[in-house]
Formats: C-alpha cells, sequence, structure tokens
C-alpha cells in the first residue's frame, strides 16, 4: 500500500544516485534522494511537515488523494536554444 497523502513523481537523473521528486497534487513540494526508496521516505514525512506549514500560514491544503499514484520517469531535458 502507498502510504502517501498525495501521488508522487520521481525523476532519475543521469547520476545514479540522485534523484529529484515533486507532488503534482501539493504546490511548492519538492525534495531529492538517493534512491527511490529515500524519495518515498523523504516524501512520506515531507509532505506531512509541507501540509503543517499550508495550515499554520493560512493557505489552501488540496484534498488528500485516496488513491495516489508513484510515477517513476528519466527529469525532463531542457531544450538548447
Amino acid at each position: 500500500m502507498i502510504e502517501l497523502p498525495y501521488s508522487l513523481v520521481i525523476e532519475a537523473t543521469d547520476e545514479p544516485d540522485f534523484f529529484g521528486f515533486y507532488s503534482p497534487e501539493l504546490e511548492g513540494f519538492t525534495g531529492v534522494g538517493h534512491s527511490v526508496e529515500d524519495c518515498l521516505y523523504q516524501a512520506k514525512w515531507g509532505m506531512k511537515e509541507h501540509v503543517a506549514l499550508l495550515v499554520e500560514r493560512q493557505l489552501p491544503v488540496p484534498p488528500l488523494n485516496s488513491n495516489p499514484k508513484v510515477t517513476i520517469q528519466n527529469v525532463e531535458r531542457l531544450a538548447v536554444v
């Protein structure tokens, strides 16, 4: 069972031990980890802290997702102009 209150996107980079992550449902929530498992762990606790800050600052909190999804993908490369 996924123990996250919101969906999560984990992005792999060229470095084998560096991943970025964010939630498309929780604006402003991002982080980095050394593995997919590390990202999941950090996201679980980080989302709770992020929501607590939103509440503290009286900002809107998105509704919890009863069926969150975790997507693992390669980081999107920016086009060189």
